[in-house]
């Protein structure tokens, strides 16, 4: 059908909207859902994804490698600006790496609380029991490196620009953290201040800026989150009435 479409625009050059000569198209397969098992299943992830935590105490028992790889492929087919997908996952799983990492991220995040948060920012992250010490960058079994690319190089030193590059990894990351609590593991998005050091630490391109740290695996049996509350809906959410 798509190509009768195709040879039909190339004679009369009326394209389908968002269609154009020489990019390729297929029809989208969509399955439609009865509308009950479109709130059964709505129903059944909010249930999943309420129980998720960020968590700070991990077990160094390993994990399925495939769970990882498989929550990896479900952030990369994450839309993104132009669909250049600009981005990069480096999975950390050796002891030697992860010390290093920890040892660099330590480093940062001791000036950060000493010397460059502001007295309002401490005051926000207290509820939260955070300090400069990063426990979970070496007991996790996994730390997964998020890298944004801000450009692509190309032939004779130019460079493509990326569009809304770090609009596409954020949502990458959230498909990439939705993924790993379903698959039964825990994740702690970390975010070092600056995080310069990540790119020379695993050897990445100088276009690759690193965007987010996720150490994964399962809690230690003692783990403790902070007794905090998420918004209610109504706080979050506005059904828009038209004038």
């Amino acid at each position: 059908m798509w190509r009768d479409r195709c040879c039909d625009a190339v004679v009369t050059g009326q394209y389908p909207s968002g269609e154009s000569a020489g990019h390729p198209f297929r029809d989208l397969g969509f399955v439609r859902l009865p509308p009950e098992e479109s709130l059964r299943r709505s129903h059944a992830f909010l249930e999943a994804m309420s129980t998720r935590r960020s968590v700070r105490h991990f077990s160094s028992e390993s994990i399925p490698r495939q769970a990882v790889e498989n929550a990896l492929r479900v952030a990369a087919s994450a839309p993104s600006g132009a669909h250049l997908q600009p981005w990069t996952f480096v999975v950390v799983e050796d002891d030697a790496t992860k010390q290093k990492l920890r040892a660099a991220a330590e480093a940062e995040e001791r000036e950060f609380y000493a010397q460059r948060a502001t007295p309002e920012w401490l005051a926000a992250l207290a509820p939260l029991g955070t300090d400069d010490i990063k426990e979970h960058l070496t007991t996790a079994p996994c730390v997964i490196v998020m890298f944004r690319h801000r450009w692509e190089p190309l032939l004779g030193g130019a460079r493509r620009k990326n569009y809304y590059s770090a609009e596409s990894c954020g949502i990458a990351a959230g498909f990439l953290i939705a993924a790993l609590h379903h698959a039964g593991l825990a994740t702690l998005p970390h975010t070092p201040a600056p995080m310069g050091f990540l790119a020379e630490l695993l050897h990445r391109p100088a276009n690759e800026q690193a965007f987010l740290v996720l150490p994964v695996g399962y809690p230690r049996p003692d783990a403790r989150v902070p007794d905090i509350q998420r918004r209610p809906l109504e706080d979050v959410m506005v059904w828009h009435q038209p004038e």
